[in-house]
């Protein structure tokens, strides 16, 4: 990685996140070390939390390496007290946030029928509680006015082998719209992101990991491809930055108008694995 951000690949520029500081939950790999790295890239100092401290410090220690300014700490999202002793190292490091984005998950498909439930409370904690702690135990160092809150989200319609997901998702909506309402008067905007089908990220290569389902996940968007993490980035820094300065509780698609098709294709995808077929 080169934190370049002059090169006509950005449409940002260079300094836009001069002077800030993120913290992003998740950011060791994938779509939110993408956005880690981007941030990064214009200038953010940047504190990547994940449950293995060694990913998280080795996803820091690239952008370092790069010219950035970046942390790695150690937490899981489940737990408050370990996330509020992360907040207080990572606001010794570099300061009060400017930026908190939530963006740890779990997920794995499965029908209903298939999930145990200690799976669906895993996911529904990781992806539901994780984000309410993260932005729990980040606010009274988020600066305020000024302060953004991002989620990252998922799919916002029904969609088999995902119930786990969507019923976790649907609460981090709500409570993106509560707290906008909430916290505007404090001059504080929170807002989230759903991704569409992402390459080269863990998730997704447990949804399509072969080249026959990828073709199908690509052939499911109106655009015709999947995106890439730099696609959320690119979201994830107009909604951080002035230029968004009116936008709040904002729940933004970037799926290539995948959403658009509702469910359908993923329905079509349950069907011909079978399931769904009255039992017995």
């Amino acid at each position: 990685m080169t934190l370049n951000p002059g090169t006509p690949e950005s449409t940002f520029r260079p300094d836009l996140l001069q002077g800030k500081h993120a913290l992003i939950t998740g950011g060791g790999s994938g779509i939110n070390l993408g956005i880690a790295q981007s941030f990064a890239a214009h200038g953010c100092a940047v504190t990547i939390l994940g449950r293995n401290l060694e990913k998280a410090q080795k996803a820091a220690r690239g952008i370092v390496e790069a010219g950035g300014k970046a942390l790695g700490v150690s937490a899981d999202v489940r737990d408050f007290a370990a996330l509020e002793a992360a907040v207080a190292l990572a606001t010794a490091e570099f300061g009060d946030f400017d930026i908190v984005l939530a963006g740890a998950a779990g997920n794995f498909p499965a029908p209903v029928d298939g999930i145990s439930p200690n799976g669906f409370k895993t996911v529904v904690d990781i992806d539901l509680l994780g984000t309410y702690n993260t932005i729990k135990a980040a606010s009274p160092r988020l600066k305020a006015p000024g302060g953004n809150v991002l989620s990252i989200s998922a799919y916002g319609i029904p969609v088999p082998m995902q119930a786990h997901v969507v019923a976790a998702k649907a609460g981090v909506d709500m409570l993106t719209r509560t707290l906008a309402i909430e916290w505007g008067l404090r001059g504080i905007r929170v807002n989230a992101i759903i991704p569409g089908p992402i390459d080269g990220t863990e998730g997704m290569a447990r949804l399509a990991p072969d080249e026959e389902s990828r073709s199908q996940v690509a052939g499911s968007v109106p655009l015709g491809r999947m995106g890439i993490p730099q696609d959320i980035a690119n979201a994830a820094l107009f909604l951080v930055s002035d230029a968004a300065s009116y936008l709040t509780g904002v729940i933004l698609p970037v799926d290539g108008g995948q959403n658009m098709l509702g469910g359908a294709p993923q329905y079509q995808t349950f069907q011909a694995m079978g399931f769904g077929q009255k039992k017995g």
